[in-house]
């Protein structure tokens, strides 16, 4: 059952709807500036005739999309409009304290292979785990704040980022906010824009109308 911590002082040092926007804004910014990069970069596989390594790290890349929609909204069935609430401890929050940002990383990941590099989708990846990995050290400040020794033994019971499927616990029934699932699932599909700006760049570089100035594997 989701907890909540029974104390009149619902105030706390830790401004999260701040968070989340200096959130939005860095990955806004680094989104930019790596787009940027990009469009001077091209993966190794692409000039390498006849390998189709590059399609095959676009296609895994799409499958790792697919699952950061489908993961998030799911996701977004328990905690969607709750989190500052209530401790939610059900579904994918049993195993993981954070899975929403977990299918994030996916996504990004996914979001990066579409140039056709292991490379860009690593670095991408690896840049929204940092960004996040920040965001969540002051969402926990905040938790900690509000939720006192539930929250902390929350977090001694599960981890942060990595599930730990042993630690599953079913909910009988949810009470779905449908507005919030579906405006998830739509931020969600922002990460399938990465296909097409991919095809583009790369249908411009083969153009010649973008230089190329760095080849990544």
């Amino acid at each position: 059952m989701s907890k909540t911590k029974n104390s009149a002082d619902l105030g706390t040092s830790i401004d999260i709807n701040a968070v989340q926007t200096i959130r939005r804004f860095v990955l806004g910014t680094l989104g930019v500036f790596g787009f940027v990069v990009l469009l001077f970069t091209d993966s190794t596989w692409q000039n390498t005739a006849g390998s189709g390594m590059d399609e095959t790290i676009e296609s895994v890349g799409l499958v790792l999309m697919a699952i950061a929609i489908v993961g998030r909204t799911w996701c977004s069935l328990y905690i969607g409009g709750r989190k500052k609430q209530i401790i939610v401890e059900e579904g994918p929050y049993s195993i993981c304290r954070n899975p929403l940002y977990v299918f994030s990383f996916i996504g990004a990941a996914g979001a990066g292979a579409q140039f056709g590099s292991v490379t860009t989708a690593i670095l991408v990846c690896a840049i929204t785990v940092v960004v996040f990995a920040i965001v969540t050290h002051k969402e926990e400040q905040f938790l900690r704040d509000k939720f006192g020794l539930i929250y902390e033994a929350y977090c001694e019971r599960v981890p942060r980022f990595i599930p730990d499927f042993r630690l599953w616990r079913p909910v009988p029934t949810l009470e779905i906010q449908t507005s919030l699932v579906t405006r998830t699932f739509l931020d969600a599909c922002l990460f399938l824009a990465a296909y097409p700006i991919a095809e583009a760049v790369e249908w411009l570089q083969d153009a010649h109308y973008l230089p190329v100035y760095f080849l990544l594997p």
